[in-house]
């Protein structure tokens, strides 16, 4: 199951995204205004295996570049990741032009939610907010990442987050291959 959300303004509806340690009321309205994302690609999906399973391949800063599209390597993991303030320093691209940086923690609560900071510069810096929801079947992961800083917040429109969300996609695909294969959960994995 997958799904798509662009979001303005003040909506606090699926999807809405705020993030109240930063500058704003913490309502999402518009960037310009309170300093929050005013749109958002939200992508969801329902992974046959347990928020515990799940959890463990958040956990593991290791498996970073093995699940999220365009992180080719990893270099280290700094901290207790995913503890607030832990950061992972990963490298984006292809070989021999890769992007060194490096994508923070920002609020962590395990087997819930994980808000990350990631950046990827000279292209810029996202915020990214994981959500993992316990369903009969097994765990509904969401993924909701916005431009927050740089050259992606002027190319910051419908065209942007759909493709976030196609990458998002894919990335929940690899998440849920990985959290199934730890927990035992279905082998047979649909292409939304």
């Amino acid at each position: 199951m997958t799904t798509f959300t662009t979001l303005s303004g003040p909506s606090r509806g699926v999807g809405a995204w705020w993030w109240p340690d930063e500058p704003g009321d913490g309502h999402g309205g518009d960037r310009a205004s309170t300093g929050y994302p005013s749109h958002v690609a939200t992508v969801s999906r329902l992974v046959h295996a347990g928020p515990d399973d799940v959890w463990a391949v958040l956990a593991d800063g290791w498996l970073y570049p093995s699940w999220v599209v365009g992180a080719s390597r990893l270099r280290a993991v700094e901290g207790d990741w995913p503890a607030v303030g832990a950061s992972i320093h990963h490298s984006v691209g292809l070989w021999p032009a890769l992007i060194d940086d490096r994508t923070e923690v920002l609020d962590s609560e395990p087997k819930r939610r994980l808000r990350l900071r990631a950046r990827g510069w000279p292209l810029g810096e996202a915020l990214v907010e994981i959500t993992l929801e316990p369903r009969r079947e097994g765990t509904l992961v969401s993924v909701a990442e916005t431009p927050s800083a740089g050259p992606g917040l002027v190319v910051d429109n419908r065209v942007t987050h759909w493709l976030l969300a196609r990458r998002n996609e894919e990335s929940l695909y690899r998440l849920a291959s990985i959290a199934e294969a730890r927990g035992g959960g279905s082998r047979e994995r649909e292409r939304d």
